[in-house]
């Protein structure tokens, strides 16, 4: 590892923006240099926690000769302008899912990328969540042997507002692009078929807005593998984050992340917590550990993973499962190009 630190400048001070300077600000081989946000007072309050400046233009962040590494946190419609940016400025990439909610407009920023031969890291963080990550790696060690199904469960806490709703890309694009990403990283092989149905069952609004709020997802690889994913925009309970993957010798399961493992047993039933309310919370150790494996890919000279071809892949799936969403038809997923 560089003696010197590597200088990283963030674009986007919300809610993800925090989590991600926080874990930049920590990690020993990094520093955070800059913090961009069009609401200046929340880049302010950002830059002052960790001791960073804040700036007024991306693009003078990104072409910055002291800056080595951009995080990327802006809206999505942002994003293959400040990643094609940085890929020119030779900068190594960290960018929020989704690439963006064109498929086109993906492929054309991904041109860039190779062009220019610089690291790209997608946060698709769930594969870091240190659970998912045990479970993906004893079925690649032959735990369960051959496998056969995966089972994704993703229950939102509540519904996002319908405005958000008609700006997010729908559900498939902007909520089950984490699960599409886990099936394939747990499947091994890239989906075909899918087959996809939705409904409009927590908030009439949603519907209006002309998206889900509740889905289930078939996908089916070549060999026959099957991941079955169920979402939904409400769960009174608390975040739902389940896998369960099936094979010929058995079966894994990761559970869902909990504020304690206390339990209490009487006469009356068996109590316990409830799981953790939202993804900020549920997937907090996630955060932290994507962001050390993407400095230690710059510091190795290893490309990061997941990658740009990786947030393709899933928004291609997302578009078949949209697809036969709303024609109630199987739907063959396109290859990569």
């Amino acid at each position: 590892m560089s003696s010197s630190p590597i200088d990283v400048a963030l674009i986007g001070a919300g809610r993800i923006g925090v989590i991600h300077a926080g874990n930049v600000a920590r990690h020993p081989a990094a520093r955070l240099r800059v913090v961009v946000d069009p609401n200046r007072a929340a880049a302010e309050r950002l830059a002052q926690r960790h001791g960073a400046q804040v700036g007024d233009d991306p693009f003078a962040a990104i072409n910055d000769p002291s800056v080595r590494a951009m995080v990327i946190c802006s809206p999505t419609n942002l994003h293959v302008e400040h990643i094609t940016a940085a890929a020119r400025a030779g900068k190594a990439i960290f960018c929020e899912k989704p690439i963006d909610l064109d498929l086109r407009r993906v492929d054309t920023c991904i041109d860039e990328v190779r062009k220019a031969g610089v690291p790209v890291f997608i946060g698709f963080n769930r594969r870091f969540d240190p659970s998912f990550r045990a479970l993906h790696d004893q079925l690649r060690a032959g735990a369960i042997g051959r496998l056969e199904k995966v089972t994704i469960i993703s229950r939102d806490p509540r519904p996002p507002p319908p405005s958000y709703a008609a700006v997010s890309g729908g559900i498939f694009r902007d909520m089950t692009i984490h699960d599409f990403d886990m099936a394939r990283w747990l499947l091994g092989e890239e989906p075909t078929e899918v087959f996809a149905s939705g409904s409009s069952l927590v908030d009439p609004e949603i519907g209006r807005a002309g998206d889900y709020d509740t889905a289930m997802v078939v996908l089916r690889t070549p060999s026959g593998k099957l991941a079955h994913i169920q979402n939904s925009r409400r769960a009174v309970y608390g975040y739902d984050q389940r896998i369960e993957v099936f094979g010929e010798k058995g079966m894994l399961q990761a559970g869902n992340r909990v504020a304690t493992t206390v339990s209490r047993w009487d006469e009356r039933g068996v109590v316990a917590d409830k799981p953790l309310d939202f993804f900020l919370e549920r997937y907090a150790e996630a955060y932290r550990l994507e962001i050390d494996h993407f400095f230690d890919a710059i510091c190795s000279g290893r490309p990061p993973a997941p990658g740009a071809r990786d947030g393709r892949q899933a928004l291609v799936i997302a578009d078949a499962a949209l697809e036969s969403a709303k024609s109630g038809r199987l739907v063959r997923i396109h290859a990569d190009v």
